[in-house]
């Protein structure tokens, strides 16, 4: 069905997916299109738009929105228009209410309480027992908190079947005890993919073989009964089914093992998108009648919450659930899917019902700098990162900035770190009310004061209700037009700035521009 809506005199609209955070808010002149259907699923997606105006489009199914020339129009099922009241605020709780409502459940403060730590742009698929420790010994030598230390891709085995690779890593009890004297918890990472060529895929397909009564059930089929292959970024495979039991078990065996074997304390739950179960190998035939994309996603989502300790970026109607989400892979760019995107995308993901914010690593988190011959590191832009995830609910590092900066950029780094650790307790409270209120944690300055002129202001973000932060989002600029939303604002150095209008300040590098709101 077709649904048409017609916008208000100067309403905007907060929604979608968070990948295309800086096309946010939609508005009379915007011309955009996504089908939340096919191939726009990407980080966390909700099929909702929040108004300014108070009023929300909701669907419990998939639909493609088109905005143009002031109308919305979407092709879908079951779309209605509410009115919950006038303003984004409004929107969004009454949305969340009635279609996402939060469940309380408490999160571990390790992931908000210091900065998390990731081996990924280090060593990408290559990380080592040596080279890990070394990584923990670094953190901790160069003045940083230990915290949670993620290691990625690379320190396995073939896909699905999850064993260290014990010619890289000898002893992994051994490396993983040393981690916890230092004082991190260790999360590994895991896809839903298995190869195709591995020992457990040819037993787990074939009973006979060893497979066991789950064999002939295992894994996605295609209308033949055959395994379907899944392309994904790293060739093609067989793909877990976490809507049935039995595939639940393959993986929940194997990940258990690494906790009771090794004292491995969660797990980074990668892949697994609407995308990434839609790219089924055509040479498998079509899938099966009930192979759903978006359900399929949202299995691997609820799959992985039976872990304390986990991380996903990849979601599709999963606001109100309490779990850690990432923004996905960032340039390390000013303006490229770079730090120009943190603030609007990760303002959308608590808009969408995700307030539990993590942004992606500081200095961008995309492996293609690590294969570019080119690529020079540019600590101003290394540091502005830091600075943008200080007073986020999360901060995740993963280049070594003793490694990878001068002294005084380490110095202004470590100096960011910092602020988010003695901002604990406060970053703490919030996530414990959001746990059950469910408002974002960090915030536009809309949803804050609304009809105040503030519905594209996107480069700044209030966390919480008082306190304003201000990050430098562009090459250069060490002076900022703020603007300050009413009450009275006071900076660390005790210097006062009066709401409801805009003050010229110095942003300096190395030191993150933020107030709190005290009248």
């Amino acid at each position: 069905m077709e649904y048409l809506f017609k916008m208000l005199p100067g309403e905007c609209f907060f929604g979608g997916s968070t990948l295309y955070g800086t096309k946010n808010p939609f508005d009379e002149s915007s011309e955009e299109e996504y089908d939340f259907r096919e191939w726009h699923c990407f980080n966390q997606t909700m099929p909702m738009f929040l108004s300014t105006k108070g009023r929300y489009i909701y669907s419990e199914n998939p639909f493609k929105v088109t905005f143009k020339r002031g109308e919305i129009l979407i092709v879908g099922e079951d779309v209605v228009m509410y009115e919950a009241g006038d303003c984004l605020r409004d929107a969004y709780l009454d949305a969340m209410h009635k279609h996402f409502p939060f469940n309380g459940r408490r999160l571990p403060d390790a992931f908000f309480t210091t900065a998390q730590y990731n081996t990924w742009m280090e060593y990408t698929y290559f990380p080592t027992q040596e080279k890990v420790l070394e990584y923990a010994h670094g953190i901790v030598d160069n003045g940083f908190t230990p915290g949670i230390l993620i290691m990625d891709e690379g320190w396995h085995g073939r896909y699905g079947e999850w064993e260290f690779d014990f010619a890289r890593f000898p002893d992994p009890k051994a490396m993983v005890d040393e981690l916890h004297e230092l004082g991190f918890k260790l999360m590994l990472w895991v896809v839903p993919f298995v190869s195709p060529d591995g020992h457990d895929y040819i037993c787990s397909v074939t009973k006979s073989l060893g497979g066991g009564d789950d064999a002939p059930n295992l894994y996605i089929r295609n209308k033949k009964g055959r395994v379907a292959l899944f392309n994904w970024w790293n060739g093609a495979s067989a793909m877990l089914d976490f809507r049935k039991e039995c595939d639940c078990r393959f993986l929940k065996k194997k990940l258990d093992h690494l906790m009771q074997d090794y004292g491995v304390d969660g797990f980074k739950f990668d892949g697994g998108s609407v995308g990434g179960y839609q790219s089924l190998n055509i040479q498998n035939g079509d899938p099966r009648d009930d192979h759903d994309p978006h359900a399929l996603n949202r299995a691997w989502n609820d799959f992985g919450l039976q872990y304390e300790y986990h991380e996903y970026k990849d979601s599709y109607k999963c606001g109100g659930i309490n779990a850690i989400q990432r923004l996905c892979d960032r340039y390390h760019s000013w303006d490229k899917e770079g730090i120009n995107t943190l603030v609007p995308s990760s303002i959308l993901q608590g808009l969408c019902g995700h307030p539990f914010i993590c942004p992606d690593m500081i200095g961008g988190g995309s492996w293609a700098h690590n294969v570019d011959p080119n690529f020079k590191m540019d600590e101003e832009l290394f540091v502005r990162m830091a600075e943008a995830s200080a007073l986020m609910p999360m901060m995740q590092f993963s280049w070594a900035p003793w490694r990878v900066l001068s002294g005084e950029a380490l110095e202004m780094v470590r100096s960011a770190a910092a602020l988010h650790r003695r901002m604990a307790d406060e970053i703490l409270a919030m996530v414990r009310r959001a746990e059950v209120e469910g408002e974002p944690i960090l915030r536009c300055l809309e949803y804050n004061d609304p009809h105040a002129g503030y519905e594209h202001i996107t480069d700044e973000f209030m966390l919480g209700e008082d306190i304003l932060v201000v990050p430098i989002l562009k090459k250069g600029e060490f002076e900022k037009d703020i603007v300050f939303p009413k009450g009275t604002w006071r900076d660390e150095d005790g210097n006062t700035y009066e709401g409801g209008m805009t003050h010229r300040v110095p942003t300096p590098l190395g030191r993150l521009t933020w107030y709190r709101r005290v009248v």
